[in-house]
This record gives C-alpha cells, sequence and structure tokens, in this order.
C-alpha cells in the first residue's frame, strides 16, 4: 500500500510540476513536511541501509569527532578577526589546512576512490592481434 501511495503522490507531483522533474522533487520535499505518511513510503526501501549507515558512524566516533569539530569553529573564527582584521600567520594557515584535510571523514556516498589508474601498454599479443583484425577487414572489403 505505501509504495502505491508514494507513486500517486509522484504522479501528482508530476502533474502539478507539468513534468518538470526537479519541480517536483521540490513539490514532494515540501510535502513530506506534512506528511509522515509520505516520507515513511518513500524512505521504507532504504531505512536499512540509514540505520547501519548511522550505528556505524556513531561505534566508530565519528559523530562525536564531527561535534567537537562544530564547537571548534566558532573559536577559531573569532581568533582569525581578533588580529584587527589581518590574515593568520603562514604556519596557522598551513595548520589549519591539515586540519580540514585530515579532519573531514569520508561522507557515505561520497568516498573518494582514490587516484585514478593509468591505463597500462598494450601486450604485444594484443597488438598483433589488432593488427590481424585489420589486416583482415582491409583484404574483405578489396574483394
Amino acid at each position: 500500500m505505501s509504495l502505491e501511495y508514494a507513486e500517486m503522490r509522484i504522479q501528482e507531483a508530476l502533474k502539478l510540476a507539468k513534468g518538470n522533474p526537479m519541480k517536483a522533487q521540490q513539490q514532494i520535499i515540501a510535502w513530506i513536511y506534512e506528511d509522515a505518511k509520505l516520507l515513511h513510503a518513500l524512505a521504507k526501501p532504504h531505512l536499512s541501509g540509514i540505520v547501519a549507515y548511522n550505528v556505524e558512524r556513531v561505534a566508530s566516533g565519528r559523530a562525536a569527532a564531527a561535534k567537537k569539530t562544530v564547537a571548534e569553529k566558532p573559536a577559531s573564527a573569532s581568533q582569525k578577526t581578533s588580529a584587527q582584521g589581518k590574515p593568520p600567520k603562514p604556519e596557522q594557515f598551513g595548520l589549519e589546512i591539515l586540519k580540514a584535510v585530515a579532519g573531514n571523514p569520508a561522507i557515505f556516498g561520497l568516498e573518494d576512490l582514490g587516484v585514478p589508474q593509468k591505463r597500462g601498454a598494450a601486450s604485444q599479443r594484443h597488438v598483433d592481434a589488432i593488427n590481424a583484425i585489420a589486416a583482415k577487414s582491409k583484404h574483405t572489403k578489396k574483394t
């Protein structure tokens, strides 16, 4: 029943948005604030993943670390303005960059996959196979 309800509301939003998916999404989000049944219908297939992610985040300590860094940010902002509007010293600036890079854990779904792998050189066997295919295609075109 909940899936049918969600699909019905999505069709209604698309109709109101005259087929524009972005406007339909905005309409559905607005409805979700007032319609818990719609929220549950849309989130139900994803609940186990959402719960597992949040349990892991709290168990690993990333949630506490995030709260700690949020609490530290207002203090560091006041330090920057206290020096008569001057920028922070280079040592402090570098340290702030290191903290920003090292302090941000991977966000679920947005993990860095690392450096892209470069293509390796083709083996001689591969080159020979391509040349053989090319030679056959030239030969068959002439006849």
